[in-house]
C-alpha cells in the first residue's frame, strides 16, 4: 500500500459521479480499480467514507489511499504446507496435491505452489520463477522437481530440454484402446480459435510445437483404461491433448472431453497423476528415482471402475 493522495475535484466536474470523476484524475489507475477501491473505504469525500454514485459538485477534497493489486502481490511468500518428497541444498521433490496452482496468473494470484516455495525455500525470490522448472496443471497431482540454486535450475531446464529426465503419469482415460501400447507424435500449439485450450496443430503451422507421449494400457475395463503415460516432450496439456487427439480424453477432464459422458460420476478433475520421477542430481550427477502413489481419489475411481467391471 502507497501513502495517501490528496486531490480536489475541479469545479468542471460538478454533476458527475464520484468514480467518474476520479477516472479522469488518476488515469493511471482503472476504473473499476478505483470502483473497488471506494467500496472498500479506501477513498473519502471531505473526510467522509465515500460511495461509487456519490455526487460532486467541484472543490470538494478527496483522500484516496491507493492498494496494490493482486497481481503485484503475487510474489509473496506464503506460509503454504508442502508434501515434501526429497530435498537436500540444491533440489526439491514434491508430491503435488491436485488444487494448487503451479504460478500466479489471472484469477489465481495467490495461494500457488510459488508462493509457498517463497515461503518454504531461503533464496528462491533471486531465482526464475522461485525455482520452478516444469509445471503441473492445476488439478493434476503428482511429482515435481524444484530447483533450490540457480546452478541447480540451469542444469534441470537443461536435462529437461535433452529429455534426460523421466516423467511417468497414471492417467484413466475414456474409451476402449484398440492396442496395448503406443506412441502419439503429434505438435501441439494454442488452439486457433479456443486460446485458453491447446491442440494438435500440423508440424508447419505457426506456434506449433514437436511433442511426444508414449502409452501403454495397465487396465482395461469396461468404459474406460487405466493407462501410462511417459513424456518425451513436455508441452503445456501434452498428454490431455494427445489421448483426447487418439479419441480418449482423460475422464473427468472438463476441456478436452467435450461432450463425451463419463465412465463413472464423482471424479471433480482430469485423471491425471505424475506417478514417477527420474532424473540426474545437478550436483552429484546421481541417478535418482521418486514414485508418489495415487491421492485417495485416484484410487476410489480405479476401484469404482474394477467393481462395475465385477458387477
Amino acid at each position: 500500500m502507497t501513502s495517501s493522495q490528496r486531490l480536489v475535484i475541479p469545479q468542471e466536474h460538478a454533476g458527475r459521479r464520484l468514480d467518474q470523476s476520479l477516472a479522469e484524475l488518476l488515469p493511471e489507475y482503472s476504473r473499476s480499480r478505483l470502483q473497488g477501491w471506494i467500496d472498500a473505504g479506501h477513498v473519502t469525500l471531505g473526510g467522509a467514507p465515500a460511495s461509487r454514485r456519490q455526487k460532486v459538485w467541484g472543490g470538494e477534497s478527496v483522500d484516496v489511499v491507493p492498494q496494490a493489486g493482486a497481481e503485484e502481490t503475487a510474489f509473496r511468500a506464503e506460509a503454504i504446507g508442502l508434501d515434501v518428497v526429497y530435498e537436500d541444498e540444491a533440489i526439491l521433490v514434491i508430491d503435488k496435491a491436485a488444487g494448487l496452482v503451479t504460478h500466479p496468473g489471472a484469477g489465481n494470484w495467490q495461494g500457488t505452489l510459488l508462493n509457498a516455495l517463497l515461503h518454504h525455500v531461503p533464496g528462491a525470490a533471486i531465482l526464475p520463477r522461485a525455482g520452478i522448472v516444469h509445471r503441473l496443471d492445476k488439478d493434476t497431482s503428482g511429482l515435481m522437481v524444484v530447483a533450490k540454486t540457480l546452478e541447480a535450475q540451469t542444469h534441470l531446464v537443461r536435462d529437461l530440454q535433452a529429455r534426460e529426465v523421466k516423467r511417468i503419469y497414471w492417467a484413466v482415460a475414456l474409451g476402449v484402446f484398440a492396442g496395448a501400447e503406443g506412441e502419439v507424435a503429434a505438435a501441439i500449439g494454442r488452439h486457433p480459435t479456443q486460446r485458453t485450450k491447446m491442440a494438435v496443430l500440423d508440424e508447419g503451422a505457426a506456434g506449433a510445437k514437436p511433442a511426444l507421449t508414449y502409452w501403454k494400457v495397465l487396465r482395461q475395463y469396461a468404459r474406460a483404461a487405466w493407462v501410462e503415460c511417459r513424456l518425451a516432450t513436455g508441452r503445456t496439456h501434452q498428454i490431455r491433448v494427445h489421448l483426447a487427439h487418439l479419441g480418449h480424453p482423460l475422464l473427468g477432464d472438463p476441456v478436452y472431453r467435450g461432450r463425451r459422458p463419463q465412465a463413472t460420476s464423482g471424479f471433480q478433475r482430469q485423471a491425471l497423476h505424475a506417478v514417477r520421477l527420474g532424473l540426474r542430481h545437478p550436483v552429484t550427477g546421481e541417478s535418482m528415482e521418486w514414485e508418489a502413489p495415487p491421492p485417495e481419489d485416484f484410487r476410489r475411481l480405479l476401484n469404482e471402475l474394477e467393481q462395475a467391471d465385477a458387477s
